[in-house]
C-alpha cells in the first residue's frame, strides 16, 4: 500500500514536471517568433516609389521598366532569404529547448531515486520487524525472507521508475515534435502566402506599367492636334513619348518655337518618329565628322604656317651680303582696279603682313614684302600660301628693285 502511494506520488511529480517543461518550451517558441511575413509584405507594399521623371524617348522608358523589374526581384529574394533564416533559427531553438527539457527530466529522476530507495528500505524494515514480532521464525529463515523481499521490491520499484521515465521522455519528444511540425507548417503557409501575394502584386505592377508605356507610345498613324491652353512642344513631346526635335521637325518648327492657341500641328506616327530619329542621328554624325575634319584641317594649316614661319626666320638669318643684290617681294594678287587692290591689301595687313600696291599695264599689283634675298622671299611665299587667314595659294616671288 505504501509502495503504491509512493509510485502514484512519483508519477504525479513526473507528469507535473512534463507539463511545466512543455509550457517553458512553448513560451520560448513564442518569444522567438519573428515578425510575420504578412506584416513584412504589407510594409513593403506600403512603400511608395518615388515618381520618375518623364522620358523623351522609348528607349529611356524601357530602361526604367527593366530597373523596376530588377528591384522587385531583389525584394522577393530578400523576403525568401529572411524566411529561410527564420526557419533555421526556429529549428535551432527547438533543438535547444528539447535538450534542456531532457536534461531537467534526467536531473529530476536522479534526485528522486535515492529518496525512493531509502523509503523502500524503511518500509521493508518495518515489515520485517512486524513479521518477526507476529510469527516467530528462525533467524536464518527470517534473514533470507527479508533479503528476498527487499530485493524484489527494489527491483520492481526500479523497473516502474524506468518505465515511467521512458514514457515521460516519449511524451516529451512527441509533444516537441508535434509543436515543431505545427510551427514549420504555419511558417511554410505564411511564406507561401507572402510569396503568392508578392508575385500577384508584381504581375499587377508589370501590367500597369505596360499599359502606361503603351498609352505613351506615338500613334500608329499621323494625327492632327489642336493647341489648347498650356500646350507646348516640350509638353506634347512628353505626352506622346517622342523627342522635341522630332515633333518640331515634323511640323517645320524650331524646338523652342511658341505655339498659338487653336493652332493645328501634326503628331507623327511611330514609323515617322523612327525615321526622323534616324535622320537626326545621321545629320548629327555628319556634323560631327565635318567638325572633326575642320579641326584636322585647322591643325594642319597651323602646323604648316608655323613651319613656314620658322623657315622664313631661318632664311632671314642666313641671308649673305652676296645674296643681297636687290630686294624681292611676293605678289599675292593682281587686281582690276585700285579699290579692289586696297581691299586685298587691307586683308593682308590685318593678317600681319607688310603690303604695297603698284599699278601696271595689266592691273594693280598687291605685293607683300620686301625681303632681302630670294631665299627669304621664297620662305615668305610658302608662309603666305599656308596661312588660312588670307586664303591664297597663288603667291609668287618677283624682283622688287
Amino acid at each position: 500500500m505504501n509502495f503504491s502511494r509512493q509510485a502514484l506520488l512519483g508519477m504525479g511529480m513526473i507528469i507535473g514536471g512534463s507539463v511545466m517543461l512543455y509550457a517553458m518550451v512553448q513560451q520560448i517558441g513564442d518569444s522567438d517568433q519573428p515578425e510575420p511575413m504578412s506584416a513584412m509584405v504589407d510594409k513593403l507594399s506600403s512603400e511608395q516609389e518615388s515618381p520618375q521623371p518623364l522620358t523623351t524617348d522609348i528607349e529611356t522608358e524601357k530602361r526604367i521598366l527593366a530597373q523596376k523589374q530588377k528591384e522587385r526581384a531583389a525584394r522577393v529574394a530578400e523576403q525568401e532569404k529572411r524566411a529561410k533564416e527564420f526557419l533555421t533559427e526556429q529549428e535551432v531553438a527547438e533543438a535547444e529547448a528539447l535538450a534542456k527539457a531532457r536534461a531537467e527530466s534526467q536531473q529530476y529522476v536522479d534526485n528522486s531515486a535515492p529518496a525512493t530507495d531509502e523509503t523502500s528500505s524503511t518500509e521493508s524494515t518495518k515489515d520485517v520487524t512486524t513479521d518477526l514480532t507476529v510469527q516467530p521464525r528462525t533467524e536464518s529463515q527470517s534473514a533470507t525472507d527479508t533479503t528476498k523481499s527487499s530485493e524484489a521490491e527494489k527491483q520492481k520499484a526500479v523497473q516502474e521508475q524506468q518505465e515511467a521515465q521512458r514514457q515521460a521522455a516519449i511524451k516529451e519528444q512527441a509533444a516537441a515534435k508535434k509543436l515543431a511540425e505545427s510551427k514549420k507548417q504555419a511558417e511554410a503557409e505564411k511564406l507561401a502566402e507572402a510569396k503568392k501575394q508578392a508575385e500577384a502584386q508584381a504581375a499587377a505592377e508589370r501590367k500597369r506599367e505596360a499599359a502606361e508605356a503603351a498609352k505613351k507610345e506615338p500613334p500608329k498613324s499621323p494625327s492632327e492636334y489642336q493647341i489648347k491652353k498650356g500646350d507646348g512642344l516640350i509638353k506634347l513631346a512628353r505626352q506622346y513619348n517622342m523627342p522635341v526635335e522630332v515633333l518640331a521637325q515634323a511640323n517645320n518648327l524650331s524646338p523652342s518655337a511658341a505655339l498659338q492657341l487653336g493652332q493645328s500641328i501634326t503628331i507623327p506616327s511611330s514609323k515617322q518618329v523612327q525615321r526622323l530619329e534616324r535622320e537626326a542621328a545621321a545629320a548629327e554624325q555628319a556634323r560631327e565628322k565635318k567638325r572633326q575634319q575642320e579641326e584636322a584641317l585647322a591643325k594642319k594649316s597651323a602646323d604648316a604656317k608655323r613651319e613656314a614661319q620658322q623657315k622664313l626666320s631661318e632664311a632671314r638669318k642666313e641671308v649673305k651680303e652676296t645674296d643681297a643684290k636687290g630686294s624681292f617681294g611676293v605678289q599675292v594678287a593682281l587686281a582690276n582696279d585700285q579699290a579692289k587692290a586696297d581691299e586685298l591689301a587691307k586683308k593682308f595687313r590685318a593678317a600681319g603682313y607688310q603690303v604695297k600696291t603698284s599699278a601696271t599695264s595689266r592691273g594693280v599689283r598687291v605685293v607683300v614684302g620686301p625681303e632681302r634675298g630670294k631665299v627669304a622671299a621664297l620662305a615668305l611665299k610658302d608662309k603666305i600660301n599656308s596661312d588660312p587667314k588670307v586664303n591664297t595659294t597663288s603667291a609668287w616671288v618677283l624682283y622688287w628693285r
